[in-house]
């Protein structure tokens, strides 16, 4: 008879997640500080990593079949998974910086998205600010929904609702969010919009990688000829936001918002709460 590993870590691994949170965190603030007109995506790569060394950590993308790098890249039209590059950055680009790390065998995953100032053309800025802005908002919609949730698939129902509401985006169905721990996916799968099952019992124990994707037109994709780099079928914009959250008996902790997620959750009045 097989026997399959619980979803659920224990308190003494709950902690052990807290610095590849961390390490995680720092890297994205890192390739965000190196985020510039005349960058490339490479040196949003080396910058990533350095942070994550520089806490004890290694990149866990690197540890994936066949990639080479510490982030994913994404610039425009792409929408995950893009390889870092010597492509240069433009003023007006969208770029989403997805990272992790991995610290005693413990795992991080987080991701954002940031739209390069252009004075030249405000109104691509704006369209695309407010797209990263609503699919980071739809992230902690997520979040909010799951520290009071019964059932993980609730994070799917609040996500869709939120990102409804605010116009005629795309989420894509074909990527979703996962379990995280001594491995970068696991199970369950997180939705970001609303499926038919409840999902497992959100209950002490769960670390899951919320991360919604949201494009500016229609959610059909493709895979580029680097069989790796995601891109809209329409070559429209999109969006990227992730964080690795734990649940645990006090409440609910962001792993990899150094604020535990204070910031992003204060505006549904939820308090997280520091793992025990």
């Amino acid at each position: 008879m097989s026997l399959r590993r619980s979803i659920y870590k224990n308190p003494a691994q709950l902690r052990l997640m807290v610095a590849p949170g961390l390490a995680t965190a720092a890297s994205l603030a890192a390739a965000r500080a190196a985020m510039v007109v005349g960058a490339t995506t490479l040196d949003l790569d080396a910058a990533a990593e350095a942070a994550i060394v520089a806490l004890g950590g290694k990149p866990n993308f690197k540890l994936e079949t066949g990639y080479h790098h510490t982030v994913c890249a994404s610039v425009n039209d792409e929408v995950v998974h893009g390889i870092p590059t010597g492509r240069v950055l433009a003023a007006g680009d969208i770029v989403s910086i997805d990272s992790g790390a991995i610290i005693e065998g413990w795992n991080g995953d987080a991701a954002f998205t940031f739209v390069i100032p252009d004075p030249n053309r405000p109104e691509i800025v704006a369209e695309r600010e407010l797209l990263s802005h609503v699919t980071e908002q739809s992230l902690w919609h997520g979040i909010a929904r799951l520290a009071t949730a019964r059932h993980l698939n609730e994070v799917g129902d609040a996500i869709e609702d939120y990102v409804e509401s605010q116009g005629t985006y795309g989420i894509l169905t074909d990527y979703v969010g996962h379990g995280i721990g001594r491995s970068m996916h696991e199970a369950p799968p997180v939705f970001n919009y609303r499926v038919r099952p409840k999902g497992p019992d959100v209950k002490p124990g769960l670390v899951v990688a919320i991360e919604p994707m949201v494009v500016m037109g229609d959610i059909e994709t493709y895979t580029k000829d680097d069989d790796w780099t995601v891109a809209t079928s329409d070559g429209l914009a999109a969006a990227h936001w992730e964080h690795s959250i734990a649940v645990h008996k006090d409440g609910i902790w962001v792993l990899t918002a150094e604020d535990g997620g204070a910031a992003g959750l204060a505006q549904f009045g939820i308090t997280p709460v520091p793992i025990p």
